[in-house]
Formats: structure tokens, C-alpha cells, sequence
């Protein structure tokens, strides 16, 4: 199992209680299981709605594989003009 860094941003933040963290997941799919299992239910339903960056990249499909020590960033959706 591949340990990363989780950042949160904005809401993600106030539903996981923190700013980071490292976990131990293998894809995508994994981690969301983890992180909601961790933080709970209003963590999970931001997770689903959210965008996770991969190292900056878009991670849109479940099975992505996460490498050992990628930082993987959780962007809520937010409003603003």
C-alpha cells in the first residue's frame, strides 16, 4: 500500500478537521473509502463532489493509481465571482 499526503481546501478542510495528512491508499477509489471511514459522513459527501488533484493533475477516475508520496489535493466545489 502507497502512503501519500491528502491536502484539503475550504470546506473539504472544515469537514476533515485538518489541513493534511498522509494515508495509505492504492488508487483513487481507496482513498475516498479511507478518508470517509476517517473523517466521517460530511467528509465523504464533499469528497464525492469535489475535485481530487493527483500531483496537479485531475484524477476523474477511480482506479487511478496513486504512487508512493503524491500529494493529492481535495478541491470542494466553491462559488465566487
Amino acid at each position: 500500500m502507497n502512503v501519500v499526503t491528502v491536502r484539503y481546501f475550504a470546506g473539504a478542510k472544515a469537514a476533515a478537521g485538518i489541513g493534511e495528512e498522509q494515508v495509505a491508499a492504492a488508487d483513487v477509489a481507496e482513498l475516498k473509502a479511507v478518508l470517509g471511514q476517517r473523517h466521517g459522513p460530511v467528509l465523504h459527501k464533499v469528497l464525492s463532489a469535489s475535485t481530487l488533484l493527483v500531483d496537479g493533475l485531475a484524477a476523474k477516475d477511480p482506479a487511478t493509481v496513486l504512487p508512493a508520496g503524491v500529494t493529492v489535493e481535495v478541491l470542494p466545489p466553491f462559488a465566487g465571482g
